[in-house]
């Protein structure tokens, strides 16, 4: 599989490449992933445009630090379903399953263990 990634560009996202992608799911709307690279004109893999649209981008997504009350939410639900945190995150609109894992693995982790 030599030179299966010639040429994908690997590392932070540029404001620019954030507002091609932005503007590239306006247009054409989310999903198709595979296609997305190609129709914004980015040079990145499907997986990384799919990636940071859903982790940063999407216009519903909270960002910034969880509220005390999401914080015991998450508690919680980890206590009853476990380690899924994308039913977690679920529960907690506007937050992704990343965001819920980091919290619940790294914030909470000496409450959760």
């Amino acid at each position: 599989m030599e030179g299966y990634n010639l040429g994908v560009r690997k590392g932070a996202w540029t404001k620019e490449e954030d507002d091609v992608l932005r503007q590239c799911i306006e247009n054409h709307g989310e999903g198709k992933w595979y296609q997305v690279p190609y129709k914004a004109g980015l040079n990145r893999c499907r997986r990384s445009c799919r990636l940071r649209w859903l982790n940063y981008l999407k216009p519903n997504i909270k960002i910034g630090g969880f509220a005390e009350d999401e914080v015991d939410l998450i508690i919680r639900l980890h206590k009853l379903l476990g380690n899924r945190w994308s039913l977690i995150a679920g529960r907690l609109p506007g937050r992704t399953a990343n965001d819920v894992k980091i919290i619940g693995t790294l914030d909470c982790g000496r409450i959760l263990a």
